[in-house]
């Protein structure tokens, strides 16, 4: 989106020059017209120039996007009307990528759309969780609480992803090192002993001479091997672009001994946890499970969900239909269906969203403790190959060479 610099005349009379970010010339002109101003001249910024931005650098932070909503359910207690409230924000927004969304949403609202349809024009942007969110909000009139609870929701989320990756940091960071290590002693320092020890032509220790031999195959087939890393990962980015490779893929997640329960857990949390909100908001619980099943990080396990909203509308409980899934743990069922009989099944999902996110953070906690002796006993290893490759031989030429 562009900056355009504008020529204004005031009331008083002054004539005053300001850059602004608008998505055409149009929207700039009408922007400053409602603000009492007389439009003199308006053309491009070009000192402002944006480079295009990385695909990784449009993504909407989250921590930006629940300030952003925190603020407007402030300003709609306050009493100002939507459009204006988002007016005013997109003056205070400091993503640019959020800004050019929002400006676009104020565009749709000023055409007639409701909130709930404007954000929905960029549902791959927004959770369709969000969207149906306002869109409760917007038929119970109660649209600053449903918001409220969406940043709640929010922040759970967000808070619970952070621990995972806080958690999974420094095994990553060790990991790396690790391999980094055996590429240096795989590629530099061997290859230069091996030279060395060549001119006393002394037999080399059996270790020393298999990882030589390591070193001479990586380094004379490098482009090789990278090369068939390169067509791994082309032919898993192919996988992923077919629903049924992908599938696949996604079953052969949940497989994995130690990540099956966390895959599960997470995803009996994430449903239990985002039903429980659009339920709240008002929306009937056939519409809610269709958005809450979307909420599932394992397609996997969404695809198994696909008949729930069918058994539901043919007499089945909630638990009975999500039983059938055949992935729901027992605790799960027996609570949401303790819910079902105490007409407290909101209260339910989120009581099952909290235990289940309680039993994640100790398994990731667990998996940690377990990883990182692991992966230090693993460098040692590779400290001491390195040390016994390279010392071994020259103790051999001393005693040789006394």
């Amino acid at each position: 989106m562009p900056n355009f610099l504008c020529r204004l005349a005031a009331d008083d009379g002054r004539v005053v020059m300001q850059s602004f970010f608008s998505p055409s010339s149009q929207e700039c002109r009408r922007h400053f017209e409602e603000e009492g101003f007389c439009v003199l001249s308006i053309r491009r910024d070009w000192k402002k120039l944006q480079i295009p931005a990385l695909p990784f650098e449009r993504k909407i932070n989250d921590k930006d996007f629940i300030m952003f909503n925190q603020e407007l359910v402030a300003l709609i207690r306050a009493g100002y009307p939507i459009l204006k409230s988002i007016d005013i924000l997109i003056g205070r927004v400091k993503n640019e990528h959020l800004k050019e969304i929002l400006m676009l949403v104020e565009k749709d609202i000023r055409a007639g759309k409701s909130l709930s349809e404007a954000f929905a024009s960029h549902e791959k942007l927004f959770s369709q969780v969000y969207i149906a969110s306002i869109m409760a909000g917007e038929r119970s009139g109660n649209l600053a609480e449903t918001i409220t609870r969406y940043i709640a929701y929010s922040r759970v989320i967000v808070e619970t992803k952070s621990k995972i990756k806080t958690a999974l940091t420094y095994p990553t960071i060790l990991i790396v090192f690790s391999f980094l290590l055996l590429a240096i002693l795989i590629n530099f320092i061997l290859p230069r002993f091996s030279e060395f020890y060549a001119d006393y032509e002394a037999q080399l220790p059996a270790i020393t001479r298999i990882l030589i031999a390591l070193s001479l195959i990586v380094r004379r087939h490098l482009i090789i091997i990278v090369g068939m890393v390169i067509l791994l990962a082309l032919i898993y980015f192919q996988m992923k672009r077919k629903e049924n490779s992908f599938l696949y893929l996604e079953k052969l997640k949940i497989k994995t001994p130690y990540g099956k329960k966390i895959w599960i857990e997470s995803a009996v949390s994430l449903f239990c946890r985002t039903l429980a909100l659009l339920l709240e908001g008002g929306i009937s619980l056939i519409s809610s499970i269709s958005l809450a099943s979307r909420a599932v990080p394992n397609k996997y396990l969404l695809d198994r969900m696909k008949e729930v909203p069918d058994s539901i509308k043919n007499g089945e409980s909630l638990s009975d239909s999500l039983k059938k899934t055949e992935y729901f743990p027992h605790l799960a069922l027996d609570m949401i269906r303790i819910g079902e009989s105490s007409a407290n099944l909101e209260g339910m999902l989120y009581d099952v969203a909290e235990v289940y996110d309680e039993r994640i953070r100790n398994r990731i906690s667990t998996l940690v403790s377990l990883i990182q002796p692991i992966i230090i006993i693993f460098m040692g290893l590779i400290v001491a190959l390195m040390l016994l490759a390279v010392y071994l031989p020259i103790f051999n030429i001393i005693r040789i060479t006394q």
